[in-house]
């Protein structure tokens, strides 16, 4: 879909630190952290087994509580940390058309540490409110965007507290990072925003062993391993890897939060469009529909909700 414009819709030294980040950029799928779990609900999930699954990776267990973290993704952020412990990774169009990343947590599987965390965005903001009041760790916003995050009803913001500190091995403004396990406990218990899985993989589609996506400055792709897919950014590998992976094809506008330095990007994702979705090694011609902002979105294949594999999701939001 096209763009179009002006519619509205403490640190700690390095040296103390250098262990927690090479072991958050390798992380698994593993827990850590300690926020306290939830057992009230359970995904819809049909992969099978009878205890509650996450309505977010519909792998077995409680949902927890759900944080969300704003993710530098320049050249000289790289390798983030704690990726790949995120159900979902939210890539989403900035400035310039550079891209930034929304990493979505459940309090049950934390690493140690992410980052480097970076400043909020309006799409953020839209994003979040299929979710129930999770909290948004980020580093900063635009002057009129910052005070409307923190009084927002839909999300908890988080920013600026002792959970986030400095790892001077790096160059600022990509040196933030933050220990989650506070910030998660301050998000709303992990609700069903939309998505279906199953072990077994759907009929219908075609090989689908790589996929790409771009925004104007920035490029993702995705190749498949015999088990998940490898991420690429910006033509090189990174150390993630995702069970799922989908290119959600999105109206970008202008922000109604602007900047005296050029467009903001605002994507759309209350609507329906076309997507690309990408699970054992299959590709899907797809249709994504998300009514209103308080809806999740889902996702159909031949006039049927798609399921997911159970596991990690990155989700592209390509202009």
């Amino acid at each position: 879909m096209g763009r179009r414009r002006a519619l509205r819709v403490g640190g700690i030294g390095a040296a103390a630190v250098v262990g927690v980040l090479v072991a958050g950029c390798s992380g698994g799928g593993g827990g850590g952290g300690g926020a306290s779990p939830s057992a009230t609900s359970s995904s819809s999930s049909s992969s099978g087994g009878g205890g509650p699954r996450s309505f977010l990776t519909g792998e077995a267990g409680a949902a927890g509580h759900v944080l969300a973290v704003k993710i530098d993704n320049v050249p000289a952020a790289r390798p983030q940390t704690g990726l790949n412990d995120a159900a979902i990774v939210y890539a989403i169009e900035v400035e310039g058309g550079l891209s930034r990343l929304m990493a979505v947590f459940d309090s049950n599987h934390l690493p140690p540490v992410v980052g480097p965390v970076r400043s909020a965005r309006q799409t953020d903001v839209q994003l979040l409110q299929e979710y129930n009041k999770p909290a948004l760790a980020f580093s900063g916003a635009q002057s009129q965007l910052l005070p409307e995050l923190k009084k927002n009803d839909d999300l908890t913001a988080v920013t600026g507290t002792k959970d986030f500190f400095r790892n001077h091995d790096r160059p600022a403004p990509h040196n933030e990072f933050l220990h989650p396990a506070k910030p998660a406990d301050k998000g709303g218990t992990a609700k069903d925003i939309g998505l279906r899985f199953a072990d077994a993989t759907p009929a219908g589609g075609g090989p689908g062993t790589s996929a790409s996506a771009k925004m104007p400055a920035a490029r993702f792709s995705f190749s498949w391993n015999g088990s998940q897919y490898r991420v690429a950014m910006d033509g090189k590998t990174s150390p993630w890897t995702a069970d799922n992976v989908i290119v959600q094809h999105v109206t970008v506008r202008e922000s109604d939060f602007h900047s005296r330095t050029g467009f903001v990007p605002f994507s759309q994702t209350v609507g329906h469009g076309s997507a690309q979705i990408l699970r054992n090694g299959r590709s899907y011609a797809a249709t994504w529909d998300r009514p209103a902002a308080g809806d999740g979105t889902t996702y159909t294949f031949d006039g049927r909700t798609l399921p997911l594999h159970p596991g990690r999701t990155w989700i592209v939001l390509e202009p």
